[in-house]
Formats: C-alpha cells, sequence, structure tokens
C-alpha cells in the first residue's frame, strides 16, 4: 500500500495562493493551520472552507473576512514546492526568517517520564504510516495523546494538526513531530502557541536559536528511553527518587 500524494491548491477569497503536494485526507485542518501558521487569517477571520475536486488535483477555497483578505492583498507570496520544501516561494529573506512572538506563558510542564511516554505513544496513532511506511505525523500531548495527522510532508502534517487544535479551546502541551526540526516548523510550534515541542530528530542550529527566542521548550532526538533538552529546561521536573 502507497500513499497518495496530490496537488493541492489553497485558494483565498477565489485566488491561488499555494500549491502544495500532499495526502489528500483531513484538507480542512490544513486550510485552517496553513491560514494560521502562514499568518494569513487566524481561525476566527476564516468564513467558510470548501474542498472541490478539480482536473489535476484538489482545490481547497478558503473564504475570509475583509480585514484577513485586505492584509493578505499587501503579501507578495506564491508558493509552489514540493514536500520537502517548507518555505518555496518566499520572495524575501525578511519574510523567511521572520520574527515571531513568544508563546504565551504557559504552567505546563512534563517529568522525562512523561517525555518518553508521549513519544512512546504517538506510533500507535498513524495508521497511514502503519501501512505505507511513507509519511510523517505531528501529535499532540497534554497528559495523553489528544491529536495526531499525518501527511506524506512534515509541514503539512502539522498545519493539520494546527488547524484542528486552533479550532478547539485552549490546552496547554506539547507538540510531537516524527520529523527533523527546522526553523519553520518552530515558527508554526510558535504561531499555535505551543510552549513544548518534542522531535525524534534532531534540530538545526538556527531551530534551536528561534525556539530559544520564542520561548518554547525544544526536545529532539526523543526515543521511548531518551531524549535531549535544548532549551528551556525549566519546563522540563527532574524526578526524585522515592524515600521510604
Amino acid at each position: 500500500m502507497l500513499p497518495e500524494e496530490v496537488a493541492v491548491a489553497l485558494s483565498f477569497n477565489g485566488t491561488t495562493q499555494a500549491v502544495m503536494m500532499a495526502t489528500p485526507a483531513d484538507l480542512i485542518d490544513f486550510a485552517y493551520g496553513f491560514s494560521h501558521t502562514e499568518e494569513i487569517a487566524s481561525p476566527a477571520e476564516v468564513q467558510s472552507v470548501e474542498v472541490m475536486a478539480v482536473a489535476n488535483g484538489l482545490d481547497v477555497q478558503i473564504w475570509l473576512q475583509t480585514e484577513a483578505e485586505a492584509r493578505l492583498a499587501k503579501r507578495r507570496r506564491t508558493m509552489a514546492g514540493p514536500v520537502g520544501c517548507g518555505l518555496c516561494g518566499i520572495d524575501s529573506l525578511d519574510e523567511a526568517l521572520r520574527k515571531i512572538r513568544p508563546v504565551p506563558k504557559s504552567s505546563f510542564v512534563m517529568r522525562p517520564v512523561d517525555v518518553m511516554q508521549a513519544i512512546a505513544a504517538l506510533p500507535g496513532a498513524q495508521p497511514l504510516h502503519d501501512a505505507t511506511r511513507a509519511v510523517h505525523a505531528a501529535g499532540y500531548w497534554a497528559g495523553s495523546l489528544i491529536a495526531v495527522r499525518e501527511d506524506v510532508g512534515r509541514h503539512n502534517a502539522l498545519d493539520k494538526l494546527v488547524g484542528h487544535l486552533a479550532r478547539q479551546p485552549r490546552l496547554d502541551g506539547a507538540v510531537l513531530l516524527t520529523s527533523r526540526v527546522s526553523i519553520d516548523m518552530v515558527q508554526k510550534v510558535a504561531a499555535l502557541g505551543a510552549p513544548i515541542l518534542i522531535a525524534v530528530s534532531a534540530p538545526t542550529a538556527h531551530a534551536v536559536t528561534l525556539a530559544d527566542e520564542a520561548g518554547i521548550t525544544l526536545i529532539a532526538l526523543a526515543r521511548a528511553d531518551r531524549f535531549e533538552v535544548f532549551t528551556h529546561t525549566h519546563r522540563l521536573n527532574p524526578e526524585t527518587a522515592h524515600v521510604a
């Protein structure tokens, strides 16, 4: 069994803004998440989303409120790229390396055992990966695994997760990734406002710097028995031995 990879156009108020190669599932979440993480529109500014089949793929029609449409008109971004590229079409260095707002203050903390339990729980919630061994996943842990999204593209999987979570009551927790951590993945997690990011692979040097600036606790190279903490270690509570 192989995963589907189709061209998905993201169109805002009738104009195509981006074309991504993606897994054709959870596309409503994808629309909301992409709009939010790319700073096009908040979920409240999205009026409606409709997925339409077209000749060569799918067109996700997203309709925005007037204020968001006006902001979008001022931007000069077109994106058309493969799943491995999270910044395709960015037309300025300032935009690619844009400053991000620090995540909100949070009392959410994890113990080492929580980190390892979270990353150990993720494989059990990846049915498409189990069937194909060819997709990425992004999940959210808040005492338990509450949501997971899969896609052939790691950025798409995270956008789908953000699109789901951003329309729910806010719940502090940790984003879990099956991929490496690049700067664009940190930017998306910061847009969600999650205080902790846990990944199975390594981060880039700039991603660590960005996570530190955003106030995100970055944990990477995570396995069921070990992990490394790169930034904001105060959210990791050390376990103390029980004294009888």
